[in-house]
């Protein structure tokens, strides 16, 4: 038996995403007020995708539980798309995007910092809060990988869901571009247009690579469970 039920995990990982983007939308930062606001931060998209994403878990839980041991069909036809939904923002959004935040982010800051974070931003942003945006977000959906079997759809139609996140990002990001004349991100500043072309390039199949990353880690996961109660099962008998 777990230790703490996931559903309470669930419940504290909600609240502590609604906490961090309270406290980042509450900083007064420059940037925000500029043309996209939050909006044309990766990171940003990502807290509120998360956010969503156990939100959503949070809602099953509580239909699952106020329909337990009822025999409405409808009420199992409504269960059963939220947590198609569910599966699907797991495969193509909550997984792929916030693992490809935390490695982009964290291998670009420990190359040369002003890349991506700035020292400057350290006047507006407290460390607690720099980890809740890009560090903790892959444990919190490792977590909810582990303490559910997520049914991830068909390669072909998650890569290509991924792929549109990922070039819909990078032409939200050239718009931004195109009306403020000021990238996003200090990186693309310094760098050339054939390679910005190969940057965008390659963090878009970084980004597909995670997705195939994680629908490998969430069959492993759940085939070693399977092996583990079936070995239970044999041990009872």
């Amino acid at each position: 038996m777990a230790l703490i039920p996931s559903q309470v995990l669930r419940v504290a990982i909600l609240l502590s995403y609604f906490s961090i983007i309270c406290h980042y939308k509450a900083l007064d930062m420059p940037a925000h007020q500029t043309y996209g606001g939050s909006w044309k931060f990766l990171t940003f998209i990502d807290l509120v995708i998360q956010a969503m994403f156990f939100g959503l878990c949070v809602l099953i839980d509580l239909s699952s539980l106020l329909t337990k041991g009822g025999d409405s069909r409808e009420q199992e036809r409504q269960l059963r798309k939220l947590i198609g939904l569910r599966d699907w923002m797991m495969a193509v959004l909550a997984f792929p995007v916030g693992a490809f935040v935390v490695f982009t982010f964290w291998t670009l800051y420990l190359y040369d910092r002003e890349l991506v974070y700035p020292k400057l931003l350290d006047n507006f942003i407290p460390q607690w809060l720099n980890h809740g945006m890009h560090t903790t977000v892959l444990p919190f959906i490792i977590i909810e990988m582990r303490t559910t079997h997520h049914r991830y759809p068909s390669r072909q139609w998650g890569l290509a869901a991924v792929c549109c996140f990922g070039i819909g990002y990078i032409l939200w990001t050239c718009w931004v571009h195109q009306v403020t004349g000021v990238w996003v991100y200090p990186v693309l500043e310094r760098i050339s247009h054939l390679a910005r072309l190969v940057f965008f390039t390659i963090m878009t199949t970084f980004i597909c690579v995670f997705y195939q990353l994680g629908e490998i880690l969430n069959n492993y996961i759940w085939s070693q469970t399977g092996q583990r109660r079936v070995i239970v099962d044999i041990n009872k008998h």
